[in-house]
C-alpha cells in the first residue's frame, strides 16, 4: 500500500508517484502544513481546488490539543481534517526543540513545558511513534535532536548519535506497537549532521541500515543559508537510496525548493503559502506583492496573469488591498488560496519541466524573474 514509483529523471532530478494507503501524489510534491488538524483559513474544498495532493499536520500540536486519544475516537485525521488524501505527520521534534528555554534532552527522549497550560510532557522515540499512530496519517516521522544553525561541531555529532539511536528506537515502536491503526503507516528516518558532510555522510549510513520506507533531510532551514544549503544537498543522491522518497523538511523558498529538486529531493513542506497569504503577501512567478502596500490601491489586475486561481479569477488586487486594509477575514483566505495555487502551480512546472529534460533551463529563467534582485538577496522566509 506505500511505494514511491520514479517515473523520470534529469540528472539527479526525479519524477515520481506516491502512493499511500490514501492515494498518490505526485512527485516532486510540496505539503502545506495543518497546524493543529487545519490548514488556517482554507476549506478542504479550496485545498483541493488548489492543487493540493498531500498536507502535513503537526503531532506537537495535536498531542497537546485535543490529545491523540480524542483524534482516535474522532475517527482519525483524515475524518478530524475532513481530507481524504495523504496525510504525513512529524514527530513534534522540530517544536520541541525550538523550544529551548522549556526544556530539557537526555538520550531516553526530551521533557518540555506544554505552552496551553504549563503541563510537563515527556516525548520519547517510542511515543512520539504511538501518538502518531493513533492520529492515522499515512506517513509518519521519527523522533530526532535538530540542533540549530549555530551548534559547535560536538553538539552536531551529539544529535547525529542520538537521532540515530531514536531512529532505531522508532522502528521496533513501529513494528510492534498495540497503537497501530486500521491501514499501514510508512515511518520515515531522519537525516542530522547540520553542515558538516562527514557527519551527514555517517546520519545516513546509520539510517540507511534501518532499512525503512523513506528518508527525511532534517536539520536545514534553521538559518544556515541558502547556499550552505545547496552544497549540503549536493551530497545527498549518493546518500539515500533511489527507490525511496526523500523528504526535505520545513522548506518552502522557491529558490530552496528549485535547487533542492535539482539534487534529488521528492517532498517538501511549509508554512509560507498560508502565513505570508495572513500576512498580506502574495507569491507570483515574477517575485512577491505585498498588498497593503498603496500602489495597488486601485489595481484592476489579478495578482497574476495567468494564474487560474479562484481568487485571481474573481478579484484584483486593489479589492484585495480593501479586504486587508479594512481587517475582514476574507482577504487572508483569498491570498492563502492563490499562494497555495502558486506552489501547486510550482510543482506542477517543476515535474513537467523534468518530464521534458528541460528542469536546468527553467530553473534558471524562474529564478530570474523571481528574484531580480538575485538570488543571495532574496528575503529568506522559510520556516
Amino acid at each position: 500500500m506505500f511505494a514511491h514509483t520514479i517515473t523520470a529523471t534529469e540528472r539527479k532530478a526525479r519524477l515520481g508517484v506516491l502512493t499511500t494507503p490514501h492515494g498518490q501524489a505526485a512527485t516532486p510534491g510540496f505539503m502545506p502544513v495543518g497546524t493543529a488538524g487545519s490548514v488556517k483559513g482554507v476549506t478542504p474544498d479550496q485545498l483541493r481546488g488548489a492543487g493540493v495532493q498531500m498536507i502535513l499536520a503537526n503531532t506537537y500540536h495535536l498531542m497537546l490539543r485535543p490529545g491523540p486519544q480524542a483524534v482516535a475516537k474522532l475517527g482519525g485525521l483524515h475524518r478530524l481534517m475532513n481530507w481524504d488524501g495523504p496525510i504525513l505527520t512529524d514527530s513534534g521534534g522540530y517544536q520541541v526543540f525550538s523550544l529551548s528555554h522549556l526544556r530539557r534532552v537526555d538520550d531516553a527522549g526530551v521533557e518540555f513545558r506544554s505552552h496551553v497550560d504549563g503541563a510537563m510532557v515527556r516525548l520519547t522515540p517510542r511515543s512520539a511513534i504511538e501518538i502518531q499512530q493513533q492520529l492515522g496519517g499515512d506517513l509518519m516521522m521519527q523522533l530526532d535532536e535538530c540542533p540549530p544553525a549555530d551548534a559547535t561541531r560536538w553538539h552536531v555529532e551529539q544529535a547525529v548519535v542520538r537521532s540515530a539511536d531514536w531512529a532505531r528506537q522508532a522502528r521496533e515502536a513501529w513494528r510492534g506497537s498495540p497503537y497501530a491503526g486500521d491501514h499501514e503507516q510508512a515511518l520515515l528516518g531522519i537525516q542530522q549532521g547540520g553542515v558538516f558532510a562527514d557527519l551527514r555522510a555517517r546520519s545516513a549510513e546509520a539510517l540507511v541500515a534501518l532499512d525503512l520506507p523513506g528518508y527525511a533531510i532534517g536539520g536545514l532551514s534553521v538559518g544556515e543559508g541558502h547556499q550552505a544549503m545547496c552544497e549540503t544537498l549536493d551530497a545527498i543522491d549518493s546518500q539515500l537510496p533511489t527507490d525511496r522518497p526523500r523528504y526535505l523538511m520545513g522548506v518552502g523558498e522557491p529558490r530552496d525548493i528549485l535547487a533542492a529538486v535539482a539534487a534529488g529531493i521528492d517532498l517538501f513542506d511549509c508554512v509560507l503559502p498560508t502565513r505570508n497569504g495572513r500576512n498580506a503577501q502574495a507569491f507570483t512567478f515574477t517575485g512577491r506583492l505585498r498588498l497593503r502596500n498603496a500602489r495597488h490601491a486601485l489595481d484592476d489586475r489579478p495578482l497574476e496573469d495567468g494564474c487560474d486561481c479562484y481568487t485571481c479569477r474573481h478579484y484584483s488586487r486593489g479589492a484585495l488591498r480593501h479586504l486587508f486594509m479594512a481587517n475582514e477575514m476574507l482577504g487572508p483566505t483569498l491570498a492563502s488560496i492563490h499562494n497555495l495555487r502558486f506552489f501547486a502551480r510550482l510543482m506542477e512546472g517543476i515535474r513537467s519541466a523534468i518530464a521534458q529534460g528541460r528542469l536546468a533551463a527553467i530553473r534558471s529563467q524562474w529564478l530570474d524573474s523571481m528574484y531580480p534582485q538575485g538570488v543571495a538577496a532574496a528575503e529568506d522566509e522559510s520556516d
